[in-house]
């Protein structure tokens, strides 16, 4: 993991077209801004650990349906 240190209104880029614009700094809270091409999924982590629970669970209960019924 690369961990770097920016202020308030200071920018980081990765590749050639994301760009990660710091744009406010409260206390322990930081507000940052992405610029992507739409081609790129943007998504919060707890989101995405959500929706990845939320996938296993639909295909382990899908499962059931291939059980041998007693």
């Amino acid at each position: 993991m690369l961990v770097l240190s920016r202020k308030a209104g200071e920018t980081i880029w990765i590749g050639e077209d994301i760009e990660i614009v710091i744009s406010e700094i409260k206390g322990e809270q930081v507000k940052i801004g992405i610029r992507a091409p739409r081609s790129i999924d943007v998504i919060r982590g707890e989101l995405r650990q959500d929706v990845s629970k939320s996938n296993t669970e639909a295909i382990l209960k899908n499962m059931d349906i291939f059980k041998p019924k007693k």
